[in-house]
């Protein structure tokens, strides 16, 4: 059975490191501290420049919701710019990254999964219609903009919905303007 999980409903939590909030969405097992989640789905809004919290053993992705975008600069010298909407970037929780903000506040989308426990896949996708789900054990379409009509029942997805899929398979309606992530979780 799919269950939606509406953005209003998500509540402000302190970051591990104390530098700002996020609002998880979802994540396993449920009620799994930040150091023992198989995976973790959650929105952090960043609002100055500053250090990630670090994450050993886990596997982060992150996609730019909204704002001028940020650059995360890697201990090592690598460089992720995220200058757009729905740009992306993969890196290692462990690694020390410190964010600069190009141009005032932005909103991330964040995917985590620990190593030997869960595997992720994210893409985005925009508009069209989707069979989605039943290719992993958990499956997420997160609304990033426009709207969403999952299946024939009327179910709609807003700006920030996300939606959970255990093992089924659902048809996505979505207007020509929508861009939407789609998150596969595989536990391991």
């Amino acid at each position: 059975m799919p269950t939606i999980l509406r953005a209003a409903s998500l509540v402000d939590v302190p970051w591990k490191n104390g530098g700002g909030v996020t609002r998880e969405i979802a994540s396993g097992p449920p009620g799994a501290s930040l150091d023992a989640f198989a995976w973790r789905l959650s929105v952090a809004d960043v609002s100055a420049d500053g250090a990630f919290s670090a994450f050993a053993g886990v596997d982060r992705v992150l996609v730019l919701l909204d704002g001028a975008g940020m650059r995360l600069a890697e201990a090592s010298g690598r460089v992720h710019v995220l200058d757009q909407p729905l740009a992306m970037a993969r890196f290692a929780g462990e690694t020390p990254i410190h964010a600069s903000l190009l141009d005032g506040p932005t909103r991330d989308f964040n995917v985590m999964v620990r190593r030997g426990r869960a595997r992720a896949s994210v893409d985005i996708r925009r508009g069209a219609a989707r069979e989605i789900g039943a290719g992993h054990d958990l499956t997420f379409v997160h609304c990033v903009s426009g709207s969403l009509a999952v299946d024939a029942d009327g179910t709609t997805l807003g700006p920030g919905d996300t939606l959970c899929i255990d093992r089924a398979a659902l048809r996505v309606e979505a207007a020509a303007d929508s861009a939407w992530l789609y998150i596969g979780i595989d536990l391991l």
